[in-house]
């Protein structure tokens, strides 16, 4: 499993012209998923997210969490996080979970975040997303279910 977080000051999904979702301040997260990815990295990988601090506080310090902030969180599918570039110049994903079961850990990934209180909004599985963020920061950290 890999996750993008951005901090954001707001971000928003637009999917065939339409608004689907928008936060406020909080994270932007991009997730992909990879074969042997389950319920139990998923656990550890939210609860990181949750836990971390990385809003500055009144001293200019990353010391609050989004707790600390009221924070949102807008949820994006990605599997393009697991593409291949090692051999030739078209990216290879054949280390993305096939769609079927991927989209069953995103659900589950996105219910997991939402069971902590959190406003959290998402993208559509496989669809074809535009996504406009307020990057602050920029603040960007990649989680990798391989580093943990």
């Amino acid at each position: 499993m890999k996750v993008v977080l951005q901090v954001v000051k707001n971000a928003r999904c637009v999917i065939d012209g339409v608004e689907h979702s928008k936060i406020n301040r909080g994270f932007l997260i991009f997730v992909g998923f990879t074969n042997g990815d389950d319920e139990t990295i998923i656990d550890k990988i939210v609860h990181k997210i949750l836990k971390l601090r990385i809003f500055e506080d009144q001293n200019g310090k990353t010391n609050l969490s989004l707790n600390d902030i009221n924070g949102e969180i807008l949820s994006i599918s990605q599997f393009t996080l697991y593409a291949d570039i090692k051999k030739g110049n078209r990216p290879s994903f054949v280390d993305a979970l096939e769609p079927s079961k991927a989209t069953i850990l995103y659900d589950i990934f996105n219910k997991k975040l939402a069971e902590s209180d959190f406003i959290v909004k998402t993208g559509v599985f496989g669809a074809d997303m535009k996504i406009e963020l307020v990057n602050d920061g920029p603040f960007t950290i990649i989680i990798d279910s391989k580093e943990m």
